[in-house]
Parts: C-alpha cells; sequence; structure tokens
C-alpha cells in the first residue's frame, strides 16, 4: 500500500539519516516536555481564513508554552498556501511568528511541512522567506522521532502531518511542483479539499484507520499525526471515546455522557465500527475549528495528554481532555 510505503520509508530515512528529512531527540520522559500543535492554515484574515477565529487561542497556548518551557512540534499546514502568498500570510501573521521564534530562539522549535504548506519543502526562496519570518535560518522536516524509556523498554514517538502516500508526498519534484504550484491553487479556487475529512461525523475517518493499522504493527513505537483535523487519543476519536465511556457509566454520568454525544450535531446516529486495540495512534486535530477552539498533543511529567484551549468570557482556557502514563500505553512492547 502506498501510505505504509511513504510512512515507512521516511521512518527509516530520518532513523538512519537524522537531520535530512528528520530530526531525533532523545528525551527523559520524567522532566522533558512537548507541545504538539497543527493545522493552524494561517491565512490573511479575510473571509476565508478558517484560522482568524483561533488567533487568540493560539497565542495563549504558546505564550504558556513557552513560559513552562516546552519544546514546540508543529506537524505542518501552518500557512494556508494553497490559497495565499507567503507575503500575504506573513504580512497578516506576524504576532504567531513572533510567539513561535520564541521557541526557537531557545532552541526548542521543529517545523514540519504539510500538504497545503509543501512551500517550505519545494520551493527554492522557502529558505531565503524562512528567515525573513524568524530572523534566523529554519530548516523544515518531514518528520521527527522522539526516544525515550519507559520502564525496561525503549519506546519511539514518530511525528509526521500524515499526508503521505499522498501524489504530493511520492518523491517526485514534478509532481510537488505541480500540487503546490497548479493543482492545490486551482483546488482552492473552486473550494476542493479532500484533505480536510473533519466534517464526516466525527467518526473515524478512512485515513485515520490507515494510520493505525501502520501503527500498530509497529513494537515500542507511537504514531502522532494531524492533516485530518480529527483528534485521536489512544487510537479512538472523541466519539469513539464518550461511547466507551458511556458502555461502563451509569445514572447521571451516562446521562452526562449522552448529552456530550448529542452537543457533537452528528449527521447520522450510527455508532463506531471500530475500537483501537492498541493505543499507538494520536492525531492532533487541529488549530482551527469553527468556534475558535485548538487542540493538539502535550507529552510531559510520564504522560501523553490530548488538550483543547478555548474561549472562556474573552479568556483563553487550557483544558486536559484525556490522559494516560506513557507506561500504561497498551503497545506491541518488545519482550
Amino acid at each position: 500500500m502506498r501510505v505504509d510505503k511513504a510512512l515507512s520509508g521516511l521512518y527509516q530515512n530520518v532513523s538512519k539519516n537524522p537531520g535530512k528529512r528528520g530530526q531525533i531527540i532523545n528525551f527523559d520522559a520524567k522532566k522533558d516536555r512537548f507541545i504538539i500543535l497543527s493545522d493552524q492554515h494561517k491565512g490573511a484574515r479575510d473571509g476565508s481564513d478558517i484560522f482568524a477565529k483561533a488567533a487568540g487561542n493560539y497565542l495563549a497556548a504558546l505564550n504558556y508554552y513557552n513560559k513552562e518551557k516546552f519544546f514546540y512540534i508543529n506537524l505542518g499546514d501552518s500557512e494556508e498556501l494553497w490559497e495565499n502568498t507567503f507575503l500575504t500570510v506573513k504580512k497578516h501573521n506576524k504576532k504567531t511568528f513572533e510567539a513561535e521564534q520564541r521557541f526557537l530562539d531557545r532552541g526548542a522549535f521543529i517545523k514540519i511541512f504539510g500538504n497545503h504548506d509543501l512551500y517550505w519543502d519545494n520551493d527554492p526562496l522557502a529558505i531565503v522567506n524562512l528567515a525573513k519570518i524568524y530572523d534566523q535560518p529554519l530548516k523544515v522536516y518531514e518528520g521527527a522521532i522522539l526516544q525515550t524509556v519507559v520502564g525496561k523498554n525503549k519506546l519511539a514517538i514518530y511525528l509526521t502531518h500524515g499526508h503521505q502516500g499522498d501524489l504530493q508526498s511520492d518523491g517526485n519534484w514534478f509532481s510537488k511542483w505541480f500540487v503546490s504550484d497548479i493543482w492545490a491553487p486551482f483546488q482552492a479556487y473552486l473550494r476542493i479539499n479532500p484533505n480536510t475529512p473533519a466534517n464526516n461525523d466525527t467518526l473515524k475517518t478512512d485515513h485515520n484507520r490507515i494510520m493505525y493499522e501502520w501503527s500498530s504493527k509497529r513494537k515500542n513505537t507511537i504514531l502522532i499525526t494531524g492533516h485530518t483535523h480529527q483528534p485521536v487519543f489512544r487510537s479512538l476519536t472523541e466519539l469513539e471515546i464518550l461511547y466507551e465511556k458511556q458502555r461502563m457509566a451509569l445514572g447521571d454520568d451516562a446521562i452526562e455522557l449522552q448529552r456530550r454525544i448529542d452537543k457533537l450535531h452528528l449527521k447520522t446516529s450510527r455508532q463506531p465500527d471500530f475500537k483501537g486495540y492498541l493505543d499507538s495512534y494520536f492525531n492532533s486535530g487541529c488549530c482551527c475549528f469553527d468556534d475558535g477552539d485548538i487542540t493538539g498533543i502535550e507529552i510531559a511529567d510520564e504522560c501523553i495528554r490530548l488538550i483543547k484551549w478555548e474561549y472562556h468570557s474573552k479568556k483563553s482556557v487550557r483544558m486536559v481532555l484525556e490522559e494516560a502514563y506513557l507506561k500504561d500505553l497498551k503497545l506491541n512492547w518488545s519482550e
């Protein structure tokens, strides 16, 4: 399968040639902290800018994580460069670039490209323009691997945008140029966006299923992607988690869980037909929900968390949606 081959190929490339297509970071799960955010789709602050409502939450989150000395991994599609030029995005997102730069100044920032900001990997002027944004050189990668020890086992956390296997990621320079410079603007003009399956009843997309299947076959490995705008924690979407909790709940707890399910405004009452038997796949969601919420993945205090930032009385508030100790994850651990 094309996606399986692409994910495996990138993982091997980063493992054997760190610094070329991705970085390897060894970390102490007890001390080091990471925040993983994706899919901002920063635009021109006009009517089609889906990041505009979330900008306040995004800035508040970055200020918090920088103050708390987190390492920031941006998982791609940070800039909406299908619909906008680089100069337009740069002009209207100065504060967010300045907030990101503070992580870079600390040596605590990795920027990964996605399909909507493939420009960073594809255009010869990208290096120059990145330096203009961040006041220093910055290499943009296709992936990264975090490595730590959990109990007696080594754990690899593999991070990439998640569009691998699509036409634009097959390694052919002509297809990359065609998708980013010809096909993508044409799709944007016609409002065609097949790579954002975010409105599908919050059940798993086929794409997320493929990501899970790849990760479940690997030993001592977690896969974290973005791309679908659909938060996934321990291989389950938000809806699947709610149904799983409701199955074991009684009384008022069951009623409250049903209220939360109803609040998702599903187009169908169809219940999930898939459960992640292993906790090997996570998705950061996005930073451009219609109500201005943003979601992401934290790795800190020997835990992994699905977090959300939302507005309360015009203030941005951090919420922990789900949390688990790394040692408690059900993975294909080595014997």
